[in-house]
């Protein structure tokens, strides 16, 4: 018993340190939006629409996509 409390208190990783974003403990993934800036961009835009630039606007206008106010209510799910 004594044995296996030096084990977990020597051992400085644990669940509640992980990244919030790509769940990393000891290191981030390269698609986490601490490591990678495209990520970054794309996660702040689905969060606030007004910082996207006016190039990715008229590219996803004419992909089709529309910005509302109100979050999706679990469309056909």
């Amino acid at each position: 018993m004594v044995l296996e409390q030096a084990i977990f208190h020597s051992n400085q990783y644990y669940a509640g340190a992980a990244c919030e974003h790509c769940s990393g403990v000891i290191r981030h993934e390269t698609w986490c939006i601490t490591r990678n800036q495209l990520v970054y961009y794309a996660y702040g835009t689905v969060l606030e629409p007004d910082r996207l630039t006016l190039t990715d606007r008229l590219i996803l206008h004419a992909l089709g996509v529309s910005w509302i106010d109100q979050p999706a209510q679990n469309p056909g799910l």
